[in-house]
């Protein structure tokens, strides 16, 4: 298991003074790295091999959202691989040990130049030490999405929103998503979020959000110019 503390910043919050939702997933995104950079298999030992990990689902279950100054424990551990599949639990607690956010991922290694899917060398499988799942309810990989919503008008990708891998980090898209319900005046209370990663966007292309009213939340998905999904989330809220 790997942690590391923090202190919840201004820059950090939602225009309701709590800690904000794509934050969270930075928070976790960052545990992942600074574990994978302590044991010696990180974005050099990646990049060299001409692999990367990328992610393809989010299941992350809200409890609270923390404020200015709380002082935060962020954890994460993998427990399993499965052929060139790796899953790991995050976690963020507070100062007395209560859960505030719990999560489960699942990333693919992929071979950065044929863009194919690889198995992790027992180099890797020996660094990680794989740990015993969080209690979760689980939720399937492959999301159902309903049919319908609103296009909304699309928003253009900047410099800013692309990782070391050269396209759209995952919390940007979390980013994009909540900003587009805000913009049709919607502000609500997540309590889960799923995420399952279907493609690609680049600086300079435009995403257009769709989303849908349903009866636990909202389904959001993100499309490109030609109406192929990059991501499909359902937002469970409260």
């Amino acid at each position: 298991m790997y942690q590391f503390e923090s202190c919840v910043r201004y820059s950090e919050l939602h225009e309701d003074g709590l800690l904000a939702v794509p934050k969270i997933v930075d928070y976790f995104q960052d545990c992942s790295t600074f574990q994978s950079e302590d044991l010696g298999v990180g974005i050099e030992y990646l990049t060299e091999r001409k692999i990367a990990w990328i992610l393809s689902f989010w299941q992350i279950q809200i409890l609270r959202r923390p404020g200015i100054g709380e002082r935060v424990t962020i954890g994460t551990f993998p427990y399993e691989f499965k052929s060139f599949l790796g899953m790991r639990n995050f976690f963020m607690k507070d100062e007395q040990g209560q859960m505030l956010v719990q999560a489960s991922s699942i990333w693919s290694l992929l071979d950065t130049e044929r863009f194919r899917p690889v198995r992790p060398d027992e180099e890797m499988r020996t660094r990680y030490v794989l740990e015993e799942r969080l209690p979760m309810d689980y939720a399937p990989r492959k999301l159902v999405m309903e049919e319908g919503g609103e296009r909304l008008a699309p928003i253009q990708i900047l410099p800013d929103f692309q990782d070391t891998n050269h396209h759209v980090n995952n919390a940007r898209y979390v980013t994009i998503a909540m900003d587009a319900l805000e913009m049709m005046g919607e502000n609500p209370q997540v309590k889960e979020l799923l995420i399952e990663y279907k493609g690609q966007a680049h600086k300079g292309d435009l995403v257009y959000p769709v989303v849908l009213k349903v009866e636990q939340g909202y389904q959001i998905k993100l499309e490109n110019e030609q109406g192929a999904a990059l991501i499909n989330m359902h937002m469970m809220t409260a």
